[in-house]
């Protein structure tokens, strides 16, 4: 199997030593992220959890393609930023392809482009640019935003919980939220503010989760924590661009293409704060921004991301 613990040094295997207290190992690592080897730049992925569209998760392409990106450098080198199209929708009825193109290797930089395929047909295409450490004195970063610790708030399931022991909610959006109730997602996530779920009213397009990967995965090579933290950042994002046009309903969504850029170490199954924020909408595209920020406040990862939206012209009726 193509783990990221083998061949060239790529990254360390999934975690360091066994999990502490008992904690069951991350299915990100052992399961979702995890490639076959075909050949040397030639690896085969298979799915562990597909959205309701049908379609398939963008982030485990994403994923997936920097792990296959990543067998083919050296373990010194670190990602520093990924850009990515996705031109197909996957069907997630057959494995995907991972094609890897060690497109340039330099003194302080490598390059290396993935190319995704299923029925014979790139899906997807990733340029994911690597660094051996430097150091430098030009450094700053924007200030993490103030807001309450994980352990005040309540996670997603719960929240679904809540509102489903509300008696007057309307029959359709209770099976759609036990749908989501039932999803197995292997993230965990406690919304800062969540949305009023019974209205429709128009939101500010930004929101504030903290998020980690569900399981252990350890002290290891950071590459393992960026291939999971590509995963993890696609969860919800372009669903930020909808937050002021609440009133209409969604016919499709789906992402066009993501960018990530990694400025520090950090643990992705440690509670990182994803502030996202779309600073515009139109032509049936909407554009996101996130960042993760680390709990002690440094900026860990800045993401970007356009997608196609498409709604019902006809706003959308009371939820109660």
């Amino acid at each position: 199997m193509g783990t990221l613990g083998d061949a060239g040094g790529a990254a360390a295997g999934p975690g360091s030593g066994p999990p502490p207290n008992g904690d069951l190992r991350s299915v990100l690592i052992t399961s979702v992220l995890n490639l076959e080897r075909l050949e040397v730049d030639l690896f085969r992925g298979q799915h562990h959890w597909v959205p309701a569209t049908q379609h398939l998760f963008g982030g485990q392409i994403v994923g997936q393609a920097l792990v296959a990106a990543a067998h083919a450098v050296s373990r010194d080198e670190q990602v520093h930023s990924l850009h990515c199209y996705f031109v197909r929708t996957g069907d997630p009825k057959v494995p995907v392809l991972y094609e890897v193109e060690r497109t340039r290797t330099g003194k302080s930089f490598s390059v290396r482009s993935v190319k995704a395929i299923q029925h014979g047909k790139p899906i997807f295409t990733c340029q994911a640019s690597f660094q051996l450490s430097q150091g430098s004195p030009v450094q700053h970063q924007f200030t993490m935003p103030t807001v309450p610790p994980p352990e005040e708030l309540l996670t997603q399931e719960e929240l679904i919980q809540k509102f489903l022991q509300n008696p007057n909610v309307a029959e359709g959006y209770r099976k759609r939220l036990t749908k989501i109730q039932a999803q197995d997602v292997p993230i965990d996530i406690k919304p800062v503010n969540p949305p009023d779920i019974f209205s429709s009213e128009p939101q500010e397009p930004k929101q504030l989760f903290w998020v980690r990967a569900r399981g252990y995965i350890g002290e290891t090579d950071m590459k393992v924590h960026c291939c999971v933290a590509a995963y993890i950042s696609d969860y919800a994002f372009l669903g930020t661009a909808l937050l002021p046009h609440r009133q209409y309903r969604i016919k499709f969504m789906v992402s066009l293409d993501h960018s990530m850029w990694f400025h520090a170490p950090f643990r992705a199954d440690h509670w990182m704060l994803y502030e996202c924020e779309s600073p515009w909408a139109g032509g049936c595209r909407g554009l996101v921004q996130g960042r993760l920020w680390r709990r002690d406040g440094v900026l860990a990862v800045t993401c970007a991301q356009e997608g196609v939206i498409r709604v019902e012209q006809t706003p959308n009726q009371s939820k109660l």
